[in-house]
């Protein structure tokens, strides 16, 4: 399974795609899109937009997992990193690829196993499971973090089975 990470932002967005084969998680690549030179906001989406489809492209992940807004003071940027989420979001379900969203806490107690872990100490776990010969770039290595989290949490799931039947889950045959 090959999947791409994503760390959106409205300057930054990073992308990092970590393949699983078998028990052993390889890194692919990562980088970030900057779109600080764009003319206006809505460039700014179109630069995230094209970035990622082109990463998209080059790439062929089976799945897409972004990191989900947590908690901002102030509303002008949580509006735009929501923005840039969903510029993000678009371009993997444009290219027919499934998402799934993740939250910073899931993402550090997925890769350190602590949801309080310090940004560096999430860097060099990273640097130790993929092997890669130096910490990434910022946004980046928040993007691999999320693809690792993604492919964590895919284990867990299919090894766990159904929770519940799906006729369960049905809303028609609900009785309380």
């Amino acid at each position: 399974m090959r999947v791409l990470g994503i760390d959106p932002g409205s300057r930054i967005t990073g992308y990092g795609i970590v393949d699983q084969q078998g028990n052993k998680l390889v890194h692919v690549d990562n980088g970030a899109i900057f779109t600080d030179s764009a003319p206006d906001f809505a460039g700014r989406l179109k630069r995230i937009f094209d970035g990622l489809s082109a990463v998209i492209a080059e790439y062929h992940p089976d799945q897409v997992a972004v990191e989900n807004i947590f908690f901002s003071t102030n509303v002008q940027s949580a509006l735009k990193l929501g923005q840039a989420r969903g510029a993000a979001i678009v371009a993997a379900v444009h290219a027919g690829l499934p998402v799934a969203e993740y939250t910073a806490l899931q993402v550090k107690k997925a890769v350190v196993g602590q949801g309080r872990a310090e940004k560096g100490q999430v860097q060099q776990m990273l640097k130790a499971l993929l092997g890669l010969p130096e910490i990434a770039q910022a946004d980046a290595s928040d993007a691999l973090a999320v693809a690792v989290c993604h492919i964590n949490s895919h284990e867990q799931l299919s090894q766990a089975g159904p929770a519940v039947s799906k006729r369960q889950t049905s809303w028609r045959n609900y009785k309380p």
